[in-house]
């Protein structure tokens, strides 16, 4: 993928009539705070989309097709109390989107940086949490707002003040989020690690 501010994105262009864009038509603060929008998420959403949909083209045709519905919605997106986190939701609905279109699934995510990040120590029970394809497995049954928070923290790097700022929640609730994914594949891990090990004891 490349870094960086991708090109592309929504552009308002006056329809096949004749008639002025929206945009146009928009107050010049509405206009500004729109772009400043644009250029403030566009490449958050990219490496976002990017991880959950695994190609630079596809992830670049969510992203811009989420920015024309926020286009679309702006003028009552500004008078909503939480804009960032319904604009989250809109790249979220057009990464499905895309997906179903191109039938394909997410890649999996980069999980070192997860795995880095928990705690040492033998008696510890995230020990388990060294198999990758185990803890991706296990990742796929946290909720949707856990694992976004996982992705942008530890797949893309984000810190949780960026995560929130993308996500368009308060920083204490993508803590609260990481904080719960911790306990949640904890549980699922240790749960599949004693599966495990019952199914090889009992094996002839």
């Amino acid at each position: 993928m490349t870094d960086g501010v991708e090109p592309g994105g929504t552009v308002d262009v006056p329809g096949e009539s004749g008639e002025p864009g929206p945009m146009e038509r928009w107050p010049d603060a509405d206009r500004l705070a729109y772009w400043a929008f644009h250029a403030g998420r566009r490449r958050g959403y990219m490496r976002f989309a990017y991880v959950q949909l695994g190609s630079d083209a596809d992830a670049e045709e969510a992203v811009d097709a989420a920015f024309d519905a926020i286009m679309g919605n702006w003028p009552r997106m500004l008078r909503m109390e939480r804009l960032e986190r319904y604009a989250w939701t809109v790249l979220k609905h057009r990464i499905a989107d895309q997906r179903r279109r191109r039938r394909r699934r997410a890649e999996p995510m980069d999980i070192a940086a997860f795995e880095a990040g928990l705690p040492d120590g033998s008696a510890d029970p995230y020990e388990v949490l060294a198999d990758s394809i185990q803890l991706y497995g296990a990742i796929r049954h946290l909720s949707e707002r856990q694992r976004d928070a996982v992705v942008l923290r530890y797949t893309i790097g984000y810190t949780t003040s960026e995560a929130a700022e993308l996500m368009g929640v308060e920083e204490a609730t993508v803590r609260s989020h990481l904080s719960q994914a911790y306990r949640r594949l904890a549980g699922l891990l240790v749960a599949d690690d004693v599966v495990a090990t019952t199914s090889r004891e009992e094996s002839p």
